[in-house]
């Protein structure tokens, strides 16, 4: 979810219903910090809290000052990532190549743990391929490190996002530990989220791609579970003040010229099950001015509203 959980998204899904959003991640490296990239990733001025902030690498020293130094900056839990299936990561034995490198997971945690007095939490996948499922192993060391919760997408690196996420690992992760268990992959509706609590007994679930163009995922997700009802899906009118706003926060966020090139992708999946919208993306994608973007996603709204686009 790197490039798709930034602040705008972050405090969007926090206002229609998630419990917990985590920051994009960054590296552990800190002499990289100055890149215009990474300064970005480091803002949380204004978020609610509490401010979760994750972080890759492979060294235990740099984890651990990487830590400090994002607490100094805000951050109110510190997340660790072994879970990133990216090659650009694993290659840098980072995210979930770690997995193969039990001892370094434990060095890892440990570091980190101690060198910040917030709560630390591990992202991890169930291992690095299907023969070599460790995260029962792997569950045990983080929570002997002191790593106060845990998030387990049920896939392993090789896997990457193919095929469809396994939940008897998780199942026996939650049965294994005592610190919370948060679920994750292919959650994508309320029954689902349902479902995958009632089959791992996890404390929690995680979305993430689902909730792209989907943001209000969250509050549906959290009134099932808690009256077993399904909400309607948002007005159409609804649907336009929450893609409008969070254009209006990308542009402020990034500035106007690249906050409307990362808006290209975020609008084509808020449309990408509406009347009309491969021919409105087509012509969306060449606005490079923030001001036109916001008119041009304006006015199809209300092509839509007016029953001038038709299914």
């Amino acid at each position: 979810m790197a490039g798709v959980t930034d602040q705008p998204f972050r405090q969007l899904c926090r206002r229609l219903g998630a419990g917990l959003v985590v920051s994009e991640m960054v590296t552990s490296d800190t002499r990289l910090w100055n890149s215009r990239k990474s300064r970005l990733r480091l803002k949380h001025d204004g978020e609610p809290e509490p401010r979760s902030v994750q972080i890759a690498g492979g060294d235990p020293e740099m984890m651990a000052e990487a830590a400090r130094m994002n607490a100094q900056l805000g951050a109110q839990i510190i997340d660790i990532n072994m879970g990133c299936p990216a090659k650009k990561v694993c290659n840098k034995a980072a995210g979930s190549a770690l997995l193969r490198d039990e001892p370094l997971v434990a060095a890892i945690c440990e570091a980190v743990v101690q060198a910040v007095d917030i709560p630390v939490t591990l992202k991890i996948r169930t291992g690095w391929d299907p023969e070599n499922r460790n995260a029962l192993r792997v569950a045990r060391i983080a929570e002997n490190s002191g790593i106060q919760a845990l998030a387990v997408h049920g896939r392993t690196r090789s896997e990457l996002y193919t095929g469809q996420a396994e939940y008897d690992t998780i199942a026996a992760v939650k049965q294994s530990i005592s610190i919370p268990v948060f679920a994750n992959g292919d959650i994508d509706s309320p029954h689902k989220a349902a479902q995958v609590l009632q089959h791992t007994g996890a404390d929690a679930v995680m979305i993430g791609r689902a909730a792209q163009g989907r943001p209000w995922i969250f509050r549906e997700v959290d009134h099932f579970l808690r009256t077993g009802e399904e909400l309607p899906e948002p007005p159409l009118t609804e649907q336009q003040q929450i893609l409008l706003q969070h254009l209006q926060a990308l542009h402020a966020f990034y500035g106007a010229e690249h906050g409307a090139r990362i808006a290209r992708k975020h609008v084509g999946w808020y449309l990408q099950t509406l009347p009309g919208a491969s021919e409105f993306r087509r012509d969306f994608n060449r606005i490079s001015d923030a001001e036109q973007q916001t008119l041009a996603v304006a006015g199809y709204f209300n092509r839509l509203l007016d029953g001038d686009l038709a299914a």
